[in-house]
């Protein structure tokens, strides 16, 4: 009986039983690289320094060149009287008109029959400012347009921070402080040493009203309607222990 194949038998075995134990001993030394996973936060409030207001009005007229003369005659009473309160004129923007045609449904008989209403004008105004105080101030008293015949239908004004970037960047270096902090007490109160960083991710940066009861989103909530807000982001941290 031929006995030669016995020499490469062993030395396969040798192979796949050394193998193992490389492969065991670096598991042993990839489970012994324990780690500390942490959340830092940070949070800071801020006032806005941007408002936004708009408003829109409209005008209706049976001949389209009448519509527009009278919708172009509240622009003008807009502009004159936005420039009157000290408004910028640079800071205010009248967008395009609107035409639309209008209908109404007219019984003849035992049929309803839509007949022509009118040309509806519709145009809007806008504000963008830095001089929050004043323009909340006017949007407050623009009903006052009532009584020069200009029906204006005004918005919630919205605020804006011009400064978000650098406000951002601020909060992250917080939060990452934030995080070590937490996992140096960790490692400590559990008789370790913290190790190095081993992966950081951000969170979501999320703005709210101050005090208020708004969801916090997975998109990140920017609330708009308050001029007072709170932003906050987290980090989330992985250090590895020695």
């Amino acid at each position: 009986m031929k006995l030669e194949w016995i020499p490469t038998a062993l030395i396969a075995i040798a192979i796949v039983s050394t193998a193992s134990i490389l492969g065991s001993s670096w598991s042993d030394t990839r489970e012994r690289h324990e780690k500390i996973s942490v959340t830092g936060l940070a949070q800071r409030d801020f006032t806005s320094d941007v408002i936004v207001w708009r408003g829109s009005y409209e005008r209706k007229a049976m001949v389209l060149s009448q519509a527009y003369a009278l919708i172009k005659n509240d622009a003008d009473v807009i502009r004159r009287y936005l420039q009157e309160r000290s408004v910028d004129a640079k800071e205010i923007v009248f967008g395009a008109v609107e035409i639309n045609k209008s209908f109404r449904d007219v019984p003849v008989g035992d049929n309803i029959v839509r007949e022509f209403d009118g040309y509806l004008l519709t145009q809007s105004v806008k504000i963008e400012s830095r001089n929050v105080d004043h323009i909340e101030s006017v949007g407050r008293q623009i009903s006052e347009l009532l009584n020069m015949g200009v029906e204006l239908q005004s918005q919630v004004p919205l605020y804006y921070y011009s400064k978000l970037n650098e406000l951002k960047i601020d909060l992250l270096a917080k939060a990452s402080a934030d995080g070590r902090l937490r996992a140096e007490t960790i490692a400590e109160n559990s008789g370790s040493t913290l190790g190095k960083l081993y992966r950081s991710d951000m969170g979501t940066f999320q703005i709210t009203a101050p005090n208020s009861d708004e969801q916090y989103t997975w998109g990140g909530a920017f609330n708009t309607t308050s001029r007072r807000k709170t932003a906050s982001v987290t980090v989330r941290m992985d250090f590895l222990v020695k």
